[in-house]
């Protein structure tokens, strides 16, 4: 006859519920920063790049012209600026808000991508120029070339796009301000009046004098 052990068999422990992965939050964070930052970056100093060169008729001869990104569009830089505000303005709300202001991100990054990529293609800047240049309203640039800096400036909005869906995807997780510069209109409490030293206590008129109060004022 076999016995049965009253002892209790050891049973394996649950696992304990993940944590918040806070590393990766911290990733995400980071990588959020760095690649608006840098995007807003690179589209603001990519604007200002010549975009665009050409030839206009003069007289016997040809005078060669050029375009900046600011000439040929200037919202790819406006955006990146609203961009940046947009980013910082990520951390200032929470809830919805922070949902609103980060697809406020990826969007002025979409937007600064897609009107780079069609300034690429534009001669309406220098064909102002030519015909400013030679006094015919009709007048058109020549040999037309474009340069790469308005695929880098594309390139850049494309990385505030990425930030921006980074916050879309992650910004729940991501720490906000401070809340004790917020006023929340709730009266600060008053400091309790100050009640007249005790004459029977040399300590407290002591006390008195060193505040600068006259200890035979009474309150």
């Amino acid at each position: 006859m076999g016995y049965v052990s009253a002892v209790p068999v050891p049973q394996p422990r649950a696992r304990a519920a993940a944590a918040p992965d806070s590393a990766g939050s911290r990733r995400s964070l980071a990588a959020g920063l760095l690649l608006g930052a840098a995007g807003a970056t690179v589209v603001l100093l990519a604007s200002g790049q010549t975009w665009a060169e050409g030839d206009a008729a003069v007289g016997g001869g040809t005078l060669p012209l050029s375009a900046d990104g600011q000439d040929v569009t200037g919202l790819p830089a406006a955006l990146a600026v609203v961009g940046l505000a947009a980013l910082v303005a990520v951390f200032a709300v929470r809830g919805g808000g922070r949902l609103v202001v980060a697809a406020l991100l990826a969007l002025s990054g979409l937007g600064a991508a897609l009107s780079a990529y069609a300034g690429a293609s534009d001669s309406a800047a220098l064909d102002e120029q030519a015909a400013q240049t030679t006094g015919n309203t009709s007048a058109t640039v020549d040999a037309l070339a474009h340069t790469a800096w308005p695929y880098v400036t594309a390139a850049g909005g494309l990385l505030i796009l990425l930030a921006g869906l980074l916050a879309l995807r992650y910004g729940s997780r991501w720490p906000a301000m401070s809340g004790r510069y917020e006023r929340d209109g709730t009266p600060r409490p008053r400091k309790a009046a100050r009640t007249a030293p005790d004459p029977d206590r040399p300590e407290e008129l002591w006390k008195a004098l060193d505040r600068g109060e006259d200890p035979t004022r009474e309150a």
